[in-house]
């Protein structure tokens, strides 16, 4: 830990401590709570189960459209999309006519907790499982001090000291690089942490998981429940070796389909085409990465661009009708309701119910590799998700709903505390 260190740090308006132990937040990339609950009924969890007794136990919500990359910048910077600019996945630049994967910094409009406590002197790693995060929660860092360390499971093999604070990751683990679509990719990143922790010693971590698992399987079943058990052996460790740890995730996830295992869809681009004509307007989902093998880019959030002159009103109107559909807004209350940037979305926001997705067009997604009952995410009822510390939170009556980006906040003010 530092010598001297300042009393709090300044990230996007808001005051956070300067830990005396490290502060770890742990994203739980689609831990819907029931797969904790699961687990523990399991015996599965006996270090969370510890960490339950001896700390705090919440449930928090995520940022509308529940998907990885607005949540995990939200949890990045503190904020919502509509400060941060990271409102999905993907975009659609109306003045190109481009659809493009939100994975640049150059997406990004506010800087993260990271760089705020590096630029104060703190040491800060951040570890993801997939890639496609590293640029921007690294983004801001500088790897030529000893004091940043920032990498992904998924290209382990091929860091280096200048780009990403260590030579490759991978050989340094002494664990090979995992398969995308593992749940090795997301052990990988406990593991890092672990040993992160005990040979670097940073004052605030961040370690970042994906949801391969909980997309195929739902809470209970053995394959779920081996991943909760081997997150459990990391936890335990990280906490023997004194950090603060704030577990939550970046949305829960449910079940989405037929009761033939079929996929669940309503195909507004479908809907769209027959109340407007063809491709007259453009229907884009912001779950759409380019690792859309275990949801085949079906979600449970969709923005709407529409043509010029078409009565937004009446469109709303009739998707408000579609059975599944259970919120239609236009742009600006939608913005307005979700925190959301409302130079990024479209004319129209709607969200899925509980067990509906909302697709493009049926042959424009590839549900050939969904090789188990789809299982996705994006709406309200994929908001609520465990807040879980290993120190005790005073009570805040009267406190607004606990968010997910309150993670590190909460970190590093139990990490500030004496004793």
């Amino acid at each position: 830990m530092n010598q001297i260190s300042p009393v709090s740090v300044l990230a996007n308006g808001r005051n956070y401590a300067w830990p005396r132990v490290p502060a770890i937040a742990i994203c739980l990339d689609g831990c819907e709570p029931a797969y904790l609950d699961e687990a523990i009924k399991a015996g599965l969890m006996p270090a969370l189960e510890r960490i339950k007794a001896k700390g705090t136990v919440r449930t928090a919500h995520s940022v509308i459209p529940s998907f990885t990359n607005p949540n995990n910048l939200s949890i990045a910077t503190g904020r919502p999309p509509a400060v941060h600019g990271i409102c999905g996945n993907y975009l659609f630049n109306p003045e190109t006519g481009e659809e493009v994967m939100m994975n640049d910094p150059k997406f990004l409009r506010a800087p993260t907790v990271f760089k705020a406590f590096y630029d104060a002197g703190a040491k800060v790693a951040v570890v993801t499982a997939k890639d496609k995060l590293r640029a921007l929660l690294g983004h801001g860092l500088k790897f030529d001090e000893d004091r940043a360390i920032c990498f992904s499971s998924e290209k382990s093999d091929t860091t280096t000291k200048a780009a990403n604070g260590i030579d490759n990751a991978s050989e340094w683990l002494g664990l090979p690089v995992p398969e995308v679509y593992s749940a090795e990719l997301s052990e990988f990143v406990f593991a890092a942490g672990v040993k992160l922790l005990k040979e670097w010693r940073p004052d605030v971590m961040y370690l970042t998981t994906t949801d391969y698992v909980q997309h195929k399987y739902a809470p209970g079943v053995k394959q779920a429940n081996d991943f909760y058990e081997m997150f459990d052996k990391y936890l335990d460790q990280l906490d023997r070796l004194g950090a603060v740890i704030v577990v939550t995730a970046d949305h829960g996830m449910k079940p989405k389909h037929h009761a033939d295992g079929s996929p669940n869809v309503v195909y507004v681009q479908n809907l769209m085409d027959e109340w407007l004509g063809k491709d007259a307007a453009r229907v884009i989902l912001p779950i759409t990465d380019p690792y859309v093998v275990h949801h085949g880019a079906l979600g449970s959030f969709a923005t709407a661009y529409l043509p010029e002159g078409a009565d937004r009103a009446a469109i709303i109107e009739k998707l408000k009708q579609v059975e599944g559909i259970t919120v239609v807004l236009g742009r600006e209350e939608g913005c307005a309701s979700f925190e959301l940037p409302e130079d990024r979305m479209g004319d129209i926001i709607m969200v899925s119910g509980e067990n509906k997705t909302i697709g493009t067009s049926e042959h424009r997604h590839d549900l050939a590799a969904l090789n188990e009952p789809l299982r996705s995410h994006g709406g309200l009822t994929e908001q609520a998700v465990p807040f879980i510390t290993n120190r005790v939170l005073g009570d805040q009556p009267g406190a607004p709903q606990l968010r997910n980006f309150d993670a590190f906040y909460y970190a590093v003010m139990a990490a500030a505390q004496p004793g």
